[in-house]
């Protein structure tokens, strides 16, 4: 692996922290930003590494030199909490975000303007909670450039199939409403497969959210609270799902399935991690190369496709985001 790949962590009160050396230490890059500033959501540009978009509690930054210097992006989300980005992977210039309280917002330009789009996402949480619904995850489905994909938690998932344009509610047979993320079938599994994670079960559809399924995880893992999920990007992906034993948890672990969620290994990190594994980070630059996070600051990278894993020395407070880009 070479040393130079950029490891970007999004931490909760610490802002953004850059490693260049692939994990092995840490910086803060958090200059044009508050230092303190609460990190809930990264996204890299699919053709510009250099371009990262971070969701704070104060608004939208952008950088263009790779976390050196960041630009605050005056828009209608400055007064919520950013949770989720997504970076279209096939029009860069389109993004959406996701915020608390729980609504989808579009951007066009880059981040330059923003339109708040009608989702019918409903104001209060599906379950009798005191939790203000937030929008958790947006996915672009890689198979089909129009659908979005969005989670709620705690109001279930939302899907549009025209671009952000117009949605509907797609919760038939998830029995769980808290959604927490997203991950859809790559191009190279062919399909309209989607796995959702929640707080106590993961489910899939076949049909994109037409109709879900639990996967009855409670039988075949040690926890059944479910957060980041991800498919790698080797060339028969394998999806990868943190798990713990709740929010934050003091026990955590990484799953691995090559069959789709119907049997799972836990991946063989060097110790039990302090909490749930919350954020995973893959990139089609390195299919070996990947990274996960436990919500309470370590930091785990397997340089082997998830066979072996080591953990790096830095500790990070509350981690909230994660993202890898290759060097230049």
């Amino acid at each position: 692996m070479p040393s130079t790949h950029r490891v970007y962590v999004g931490v909760t009160g610490q802002s953004v922290w850059r490693s260049d050396d692939g994990g092995e230490t840490f910086n803060r890059c958090s200059k044009g930003m508050f230092m303190e500033a609460e990190i809930r959501a990264l996204a890299v540009h699919p053709k510009n590494s250099n371009v990262l978009y971070a969701g704070t509690d104060a608004g939208l930054h952008r950088t263009d030199d790779g976390g050196d210097s960041w630009n605050y992006l005056p828009s209608m989300m400055d007064d919520r909490q950013i949770w989720s980005l997504c970076i279209h992977p096939n029009s860069p210039e389109t993004i959406f975000a996701g915020t608390c309280p729980a609504d989808v917002f579009r951007s066009s330009d880059g981040g330059a303007t923003w339109e708040l789009l009608d989702t019918g996402i409903p104001r209060e949480c599906a379950i009798d909670v005191p939790i203000t619904p937030r929008l958790t995850s947006i996915k672009v489905d890689p198979a089909n450039d129009d659908r979005i994909l969005a989670g709620v938690e705690i109001a279930g998932l939302f899907r549009s199939d025209d671009g952000g344009g117009t949605w509907n509610y797609k919760s038939e047979g998830l029995t769980n409403l808290d959604v927490h993320d997203i991950a859809c079938f790559p191009p190279s599994l062919a399909g309209d497969t989607v796995f959702v994670t929640t707080n106590a079960e993961m489910f899939i559809s076949s049909d994109a959210g037409d109709q879900w399924t639990a996967i009855g995880i409670k039988d075949k893992l040690n926890f059944t609270y479910t957060r980041g999920c991800s498919f790698d990007a080797g060339e028969t992906p394998a999806l990868y799902a943190g798990i713990g034993n709740g929010p934050p948890g003091d026990h955590g672990e990484l799953v691995k399935s090559c069959d789709g969620g119907v049997s799972w290994e836990i991946c063989a990190f060097p110790h039990e991690p302090n909490s749930t594994i919350w954020n995973l980070a893959v990139n089609p630059a390195d299919p070996n190369l990947i990274f996960a996070t436990s919500i309470s600051g370590q930091l785990f990278r397997s340089d082997d496709g998830g066979e072996s894993w080591t953990k790096s020395l830095h500790e990070f407070g509350e981690v909230r985001a994660l993202a890898w880009v290759p060097s230049e």
